[in-house]
């Protein structure tokens, strides 16, 4: 069986080969490697794909006579199949095939897969990680002290002493598998967790908002983790913003789009929120002279809250795995929805 691994800077070819080989010991594989150029070179739209690396041209000629492709940036769009008959599976290493052209491969009797999870824990800790840096100022503190060389003791005035985590109320929008992880450590912080997801049934860690307009007006710190969709684009806006208390602080490691980042620089241009946090934008990179780069009391990550050398393994890993479930003719664990 001819398998292409056709990884990138993250999820290297070669811990793709690793993996595949643990689990396929006994298994013929003719593998093939492409290195694409992600992150070094960002992501975005290819023809009809939403995020992926530029490099159908590429990718064509790699896949010549291939029938498994394991890949995170990839390009699949139709002009890709049209030109790759033999292909019969791709495994995306993401939480979703957003670089495939699912229906597409289906029309043409290509099995699509992907690695939810994968980077879950990762982007909570990153999450709670951002949390503090904006509720304490800690990025301030650190560029007056390290690169200023300015012992700046206005740190610990009452006023810009900023918020504890224990009994301030922390609202969660979104609760899948990494909302459901922050919300868990939250608890542990003896935050108050409420959380809005009108499409997760049962228990949640704190308490069930009956609305997000409701879980606005109790938040002291507002933290976003739910998936892009046409609902959700540009979910939280001026008029959002506007029901949280005055100084509470947002923090997104979700999607850029969720968030009206305009509407955001007003609120903390005016002082009515007390900070932010953000890793991730719409678009990115973010472009040259961006308001975001200059407004205050905001803390700025090159979307990172995935990246962890565990996330890269584990991708490799759980796309081996639906390789092997592929060979032994048994049903796929993750088939793309």
């Amino acid at each position: 069986m001819k398998v292409l691994a056709a990884g990138d800077h993250f999820i290297r070819t070669t811990l793709i080969a690793e993996a595949l080989r643990q689990r396929l010991p006994d298994a013929y594989l003719e593998l093939t490697e492409l290195t694409l150029p992600w992150p070094l070179q960002p992501f975005g739209p290819v023809a009809e794909v939403r995020e992926a690396s530029d490099a159908e041209d590429e990718l064509i000629k790699a896949l010549d006579g291939v029938e498994v492709c394991i890949t995170q940036m990839a390009p699949f769009t139709e002009r890709v199949l049209d030109a790759s008959p033999a292909l019969k599976l791709i495994v995306v290493c993401r939480g979703g095939p957003v670089n495939v052209n699912v229906a597409a491969a289906r029309e043409r009797g290509v099995q699509v897969c992907y690695t939810p999870g994968r980077n879950a824990a990762a982007t909570a800790e990153f999450t709670i990680g951002l949390m503090l840096s904006a509720l304490r100022r800690i990025p301030d503190a650190h560029i007056a002290l390290a690169s200023e060389g300015i012992w700046d003791s206005s740190f610990y005035t009452y006023e810009h002493s900023g918020l504890e985590l224990e009994d301030t109320p922390v609202g969660l929008v979104g609760y899948g598998a990494v909302g459901s992880r922050v919300a868990r450590v939250l608890c542990a912080f003896g935050a108050e967790v409420e959380v809005y997801d009108p499409y997760v049934r049962g228990d949640v860690h704190g308490m069930r908002a009956p609305s997000l307009d409701t879980l606005l007006r109790r938040s002291r710190v507002l933290t976003l983790h739910a998936r892009l969709t046409d609902e959700t684009r540009g979910l939280i806006g001026a008029r959002e913003l506007a029901l949280l208390p005055e100084g509470a602080v947002v923090v997104n490691v979700a999607r850029g789009a969720l968030l009206d980042t305009e509407a955001l620089c007003d609120a903390l241009d005016s002082g009515r929120l007390a900070g932010a946090a953000l890793d991730t934008y719409d678009p990115e990179p973010l472009p040259e002279g961006d308001r975001l780069l200059t407004t205050p009391n905001l803390v700025l990550t090159p979307h990172v809250g995935g990246a962890s050398g565990a996330v890269a393994r584990k991708a490799a890993r759980i796309a081996a795995e639906e390789v092997s479930r592929y060979t032994q003719s048994t049903p796929l664990l993750h088939p793309a929805p």
